[in-house]
């Protein structure tokens, strides 16, 4: 039993470390905000990261864990559709469904 104890105890601490004020894992959000341009969905948090894909206004996604870089707000999320499809977005462009 303790065997298998000790791994659920790290797997809880760690998800627990994972949770922002921005949200908690695993939440649900849509695409809001991009207009005629796409939401480009990134390799890491920031400008800098090679774009991965764009999404129009309305995609549904996961939305992970969010993260602070150069006084923006990006978080990590994952297409509803293809959940192995992940990237960071700019939660400015991210709502509630």
């Amino acid at each position: 039993m303790r065997d298998k104890l000790i791994p659920s105890l790290v797997a809880i601490l760690f998800l627990a470390g994972c949770a922002t004020t921005a949200g908690s894992m695993g939440s649900r959000a849509v695409v809001a905000g991009a207009g005629s341009e796409l939401l480009k969905l990134r390799a890491g948090p920031g400008l800098g990261y090679r774009v991965i894909l764009g999404l129009p206004d309305g995609t549904a996604l996961t939305r992970h864990h969010c993260v602070t870089e150069v006084g923006q707000l990006w978080c990590r999320v994952s297409l509803v559709g293809a959940p192995k499809m992940t990237g960071f977005v700019a939660a400015d462009y991210l709502s509630l469904p």
